[in-house]
């Protein structure tokens, strides 16, 4: 038993060693930036301090081959294309295979380019992004601090939490939750100010919404 103790933790420390950071940096004439999560357990997404783009990899053995970006139609294209990892694991002296990810990123935007997310199941913080954001995933964990600029996402189901002053709001979560500033809501919540503010829209089927809002002077 002790044997396959020490197996295991000789083998997850090696998958950890394993992992290593590669950085991308880029310059993008598009103002629409496509971001496609496939292979992303999670990813950070905030503003650059240039017009560069800059992208943060961590995963196992990775190399600058798995950030795959191109220009079109004045959109620019962000895809991972990290190759699956399997990992054995000793369970009761019996080796099980299962799929081993654990990839993260960290993408800094020009706070002036539009960003669009796909993906699937993804957990997604946005670090007060200044830049318009559009989400569209399966499931996943939006963490998006303070919003500051035009946000609309879907989902099918997950967590979606954010900080709003001065904004309208429009949510749709037909068996979430809604919370705002601790009160509750159920299916429908909907908050119109005056037409400069910011719009932030959330339509899905099961998520959980919790917003905190404030109104400045």
């Amino acid at each position: 038993m002790k044997s396959n103790f020490l197996l295991l933790f000789l083998s997850i420390s090696s998958i950890l060693c394993a992992q290593k950071e590669v950085i991308e940096k880029f310059q993008a004439t598009s103002n629409r930036i496509e971001i496609y999560t496939t292979g992303l357990d999670d990813f950070v997404i905030e503003n650059s301090n240039s017009d560069f783009v800059e992208v943060y990899l961590v995963a196992e053995n990775s190399n600058k081959q798995h950030i795959v970006h191109k220009e079109k139609f004045n959109t620019l294209q962000i895809k991972f294309n990290i190759p699956e990892v399997l990992e054995k694991e000793i369970i009761f002296r019996k080796f099980i295979t299962k799929r081993l990810q654990r990839a993260r990123a960290i993408i800094k935007i020009p706070n002036h380019k539009k960003v669009v997310v796909f993906g699937e199941d993804i957990y997604i913080e946005s670090k007060s992004l200044a830049s318009e954001l559009d989400i569209f995933i399966e499931n996943g964990v939006l963490k998006l601090n303070t919003v500051q600029a035009n946000t609309n996402i879907k989902l099918y189901s997950g967590t979606v939490s954010a900080n709003l002053k001065n904004t309208n709001i429009n949510l749709v979560s037909d068996t979430g939750n809604l919370t705002i500033n601790d009160k509750n809501y159920f299916e429908k919540y909907k908050k119109r100010g005056a037409k400069n503010l910011i719009n932030f829209n959330v339509n899905s089927k099961k998520a959980n919404i919790v917003l905190t809002t404030k109104i400045t002077q």
